[in-house]
């Protein structure tokens, strides 16, 4: 498969970039180059821009319940083209194709919810302290927006900002992924075709870095969007609190996982082998530091590699896959220093630790135990198909470790005590805690991180207060 001709969408047309410039996309599975996708130069950048301004006065003037039905419908054109999507999202990015069929109709449920929530962005009446006085306290759209998204959910995390930025009113500039470019081309193809108006919706690709030093200080920005690594998060928020601009932050995370002795460890490592292993790892809410209290460490241990070796990797487009390649050949590099790393440490390999196959990027899923706080692996986020295990013998001992770091996005934990429960829904510092599941990310629930983690929420009727401006207006009657 090749792209082809990606182009750029800016006031409602597909173009070409103005200097012509262009960049390869890779297939992750064979490590060849598969097409091309259009660079936005300055010139580029300036009509974005144009073009979301006067989109945004159009569309704020658009009333709630009418452009529901429009995000509604782009959402039913999704669903309609699943599989054609899906395969182009396995093809550019890696995951199995079962995994981007997810992506893809979490898309479609999200775009749903955001169209359903932006019907109710409710105002409220203040009792005034005289009978002649009203007042009010009234929601309106931000203004036009920015939003950059990462490439191991290139469909997905756009919508987390597109979604609620459109359902609110506002206008929005996604900086797509250059490295999975298909399926946003084809999410904005469905937004054109359910009669979004010019310039409300706007898409654009090329350097990250020249792309946000444009379009942040710029005036017309009113708010921004950003998910991606801790280091360039923070470049960002600085950048836009120099020019007063909103931001939501989705950055790193190095989620604990933390399971009880009284744990059901048969359910806990089935649900964590395919949530570490899902999208080879490359998910910044991955339980990644896995604290497994003594008593139960060794069988946990026996479970969880016995159900990690089973797992089959390869193309994510060959039937029964369930775990496909890196992005690239630096994120493999990456992950290989890691291990070796904790390996020369003292960490036990217990399972995987090399690449695999011949072409792509593949590696294998791997699992160390033995492993201490001084390991590269458990300081930076590994994201990978990596799972770094460690015993525990109090409780508090686990919360320590859970909180040791920075991040504070996902975390998890599994217990039958509700008074473990609690202590630990309490005591773990992170945005999200799930406790004997794997249940964050939906659409109608809180989406985000504390600390280093960011801020802001990409979920939930949370998500659209990041896009609406909160005004009091007060009127006494002559």
């Amino acid at each position: 498969m090749r792209y082809g001709d990606t182009r750029l969408f800016i006031d409602g047309k597909w173009v070409d970039a103005s200097n012509g410039k262009t960049i390869d996309v890779d297939n992750p599975a064979t490590g060849e180059v598969i097409g091309y996708v259009a660079s936005a130069s300055e010139d580029d950048l300036l009509r974005a821009v144009a073009a979301a301004e006067k989109g945004f006065k159009v569309w704020s003037a658009t009333s709630a319940f009418e452009r529901s039905k429009v995000i509604r419908k782009a959402a039913a054109l999704i669903r309609e083209r699943l599989e054609q999507i899906a395969t182009t999202l396995t093809i550019d990015e890696g995951k199995p194709l079962s995994e981007s069929r997810l992506e893809v109709n979490s898309c479609a449920d999200l775009l749903d919810w955001f169209a359903e929530e932006g019907r109710r962005t409710y105002g409220r009446t203040i009792p005034s302290r005289s009978v002649s006085v009203q007042q009010f306290a009234i929601k309106e759209p931000v203004g036009p927006a920015v939003g950059f998204t990462p490439w191991n959910f290139p469909m997905s995390q756009i919508v987390r900002k597109l979604g609620p930025a459109i359902a609110a009113g506002c206008s929005i500039i996604i900086k797509g992924p250059n490295e999975a470019p298909g399926a946003p081309v084809a999410l904005f193809c469905c937004l054109e075709e359910a009669g979004i108006p010019a310039g409300v919706v706007n898409l654009v690709f090329g350097p990250g870095p020249d792309i946000s030093q444009f379009l942040v200080p710029n005036p017309a920005i009113r708010k921004v969007s950003f998910t991606g690594s801790v280091p360039v998060g923070k470049s960002l928020a600085c950048l836009a609190g120099l020019h007063m601009k909103r931001v939501t932050m989705e950055l790193g995370g190095h989620a604990p996982v933390i399971v009880a002795d009284d744990a059901n460890v048969d359910a806990a490592t089935t649900a964590l082998v395919a949530s570490k292993f899902r999208n080879a790892g490359q998910v910044c809410i991955s339980p990644t530091r896995f604290l497994i209290q003594s008593r139960v460490h060794d069988e946990f241990v026996e479970s969880f590699v016995r159900k990690t070796k089973a797992l089959k990797v390869g193309d994510g487009l060959e039937e029964g896959t369930q775990m496909g390649p890196l992005i690239s050949e630096r994120r493999r590099a990456a992950v290989e220093s890691l291990i070796d790393d904790a390996v020369w440490k003292g960490a036990k390999l217990e399972a995987g630790g090399s690449r695999i196959n011949n072409s792509g990027f593949f590696f294998a899923p791997t699992i160390l135990t033995g492993v201490r706080s001084d390991m590269r692996a458990m300081n930076e986020e590994p994201f990978g198909p990596v799972a770094l295990v460690q015993s525990f013998d109090e409780i508090d001992e686990a919360l320590e470790e859970a909180n040791r770091l920075p991040f504070g996005l996902g975390s998890y934990a599994w217990t039958r005590s509700s008074s473990t429960a609690r202590k630990l829904s309490q005591g773990i510092q992170a945005g999200m805690v799930s406790i004997n599941h794997i249940g964050l990310g939906l659409p109608e629930t809180p989406y985000g991180g504390v600390k280093d983690s960011g801020y802001g929420y990409e979920g939930g009727s949370e998500a659209l207060e990041a896009y609406l401006n909160t005004r009091f207006v007060t009127h006494e009657t002559a």
